[in-house]
């Protein structure tokens, strides 16, 4: 792999180039890897399998220790690419309680935060575009 982040390269079998790959991301292409799947009737109505999650979506942790909690995303850690959920909190050694950090990919998203205008523009463009796309 090259030493500076490249969208080219394609992949590799090794862990640590994935992982650099991932870790040198620019920002444009890390809120893609912060996309979570949409439940059975969002991607219905949306017509797409994933969106990147965004702060105020409402979600469901589907894989982990807190498997089944719901809640709206508080923050979206675009440095590590994890997203705290409000109600999934750990408590520490000394008794206080801190969110706990999720991948995205354990998440499914519930409910979108549709307050964005530019992500109510690119969701009825990629649905314009699966229409087309069928005929």
């Amino acid at each position: 792999m090259k030493k500076s982040w490249s969208r080219e390269w394609n992949s590799s079998i090794q862990p640590r180039k994935q992982r650099k790959w991932r870790a040198n991301a620019p920002l444009h292409v890390r809120s893609k890897l912060v996309s979570a799947h949409l439940s059975k009737e969002l991607r219905k109505q949306y017509d797409r399998r994933s969106v990147p999650v965004r702060k105020g979506d409402e979600v469901t942790v589907k894989r982990g220790e807190f498997t089944g909690k719901t809640g709206k995303v508080m923050k979206v850690d675009m440095q590590k690419l994890r997203i705290f959920v409000d109600g999934v909190k750990c408590k520490r050694a000394s008794g206080q309680e801190s969110n706990v950090a999720v991948d995205p990919s354990n998440l499914m998203i519930m409910k979108l935060n549709m307050d964005d205008k530019e992500r109510v523009k690119s969701i009825q463009k990629s649905i314009k575009t699966a229409k087309e796309a069928r005929g």
